[in-house]
């Protein structure tokens, strides 16, 4: 794709991953919709993207709430005309062992890992339909692939957007035209690790910063640049990247 003058929606563009592809995405001409709950964090991005020369609008949007998407969708479709890249970023991983029954932690997982993956792709795909093309991108995991303690409910949301992401791929792709990857990172620096009120958890995974070098969101910007980038007749089916030194 010459991704010059297309048009992107980002969610969980306030920060970490979505803030670092937002701003690559617009580095290479990319009109972006920066979507994200935290208005205020969008806006500050989106200075920063036009006073670069690129060109973005911030998009206050709750990926759990479908309307709140559409809504963010229409204001994106009717600002630009398109929608030619859709990047599901939004996500959440508090840790903690099932036997700890944090109830409410594992209703919210659900809902943004994998209830804002589906709410997203349901708004954007009747646009990319018509257009005839697109590439969605959704963010599962390494837990996406594999299974860790501490991670039963994570890795199970993780699992969930790889099969729906490729059997989204198998449907629409030949139909359409709309490519679909998955992106599967190891350990990236985030505030993912914020999330976790498990104080064990917590400070293990502090730990493992000591101990090996974490990607940084930059890095995945990179490889979906390179996904995107890649021949129309070619499709990044999954983007598996993960720290040199993270063996498991």
């Amino acid at each position: 794709m010459e991704l010059k003058d297309k048009v992107a929606i980002v969610t969980g563009a306030s920060s970490g991953i979505g803030a670092a592809t937002a701003k690559k995405l617009a580095e290479h001409g990319v009109k972006v919709g920066l979507a994200a709950r935290r208005l205020e964090r969008l806006q500050v991005l989106v200075s920063e993207i036009r006073a670069a020369g690129g060109e973005a609008i911030a998009l206050e949007m709750d990926v759990t709430d479908p309307a709140s998407v559409a809504e963010g969708v229409a204001k994106l479709h009717e600002t630009y005309g398109q929608i030619d890249i859709a990047f599901n970023n939004a996500g959440l991983m508090p840790i903690s062992d099932i036997d700890s029954l944090k109830l409410e932690e594992w209703n919210r997982m659900v809902d943004v890992n994998i209830k804002g993956v589906l709410n997203t792709v349901a708004a954007v795909l009747p646009i990319m339909q018509a257009q005839q093309s697109g590439h969605i991108i959704n963010t599962s995991s390494i837990a996406g692939r594999k299974t860790f303690p501490g991670l039963g409910v994570y890795c199970a949301t993780k699992h969930a957007v790889t099969a729906f992401s490729d059997i989204l791929r198998m449907e629409i792709a030949p139909k359409y035209h709309i490519r679909v990857t998955t992106l599967q990172p190891g350990a990236v620096e985030s505030e993912l690790f914020e999330h976790i009120t498990d104080e064990n958890y917590r400070a293990q995974m502090e730990q493992l910063k000591q101990q090996m070098k974490f990607l940084k969101a930059e890095d995945i910007a990179d490889s979906i640049i390179f996904a995107l980038q890649a021949p129309d007749h070619v499709d990044m089916a999954e983007l598996f990247i993960m720290p040199t030194e993270q063996a498991w």
